[in-house]
């Protein structure tokens, strides 16, 4: 089966003679996980802002409403 104490100990062996490569190679795997984590970042933050955007329309056009008919019973 799959030895993962044998491998962790090859990792650190890695990292402690090739610590460059090591780095390098963390590197380039966690980048594109980054660039995706950066990505859905910016997707929330634009459908947060839509939907507060939307709130404030709809408690303007009630406010609107509530005032419409304030001025209609005077």
């Amino acid at each position: 089966m799959f030895d993962l104490k044998a491998w962790a100990e090859y990792v650190v062996e890695w990292a402690a003679k090739d610590s460059y490569g090591f780095l390098t190679t963390v590197f380039l795997a966690l980048t594109p996980l980054f660039l995706a984590s950066a990505v859905l970042s910016w997707k929330l933050a634009k459908m947060i802002e839509a939907r507060e955007k939307e709130q404030k329309k709809k408690q303007k056009r009630q406010e609107n409403i509530a005032k419409a008919k304030r001025l209609k019973k005077d």
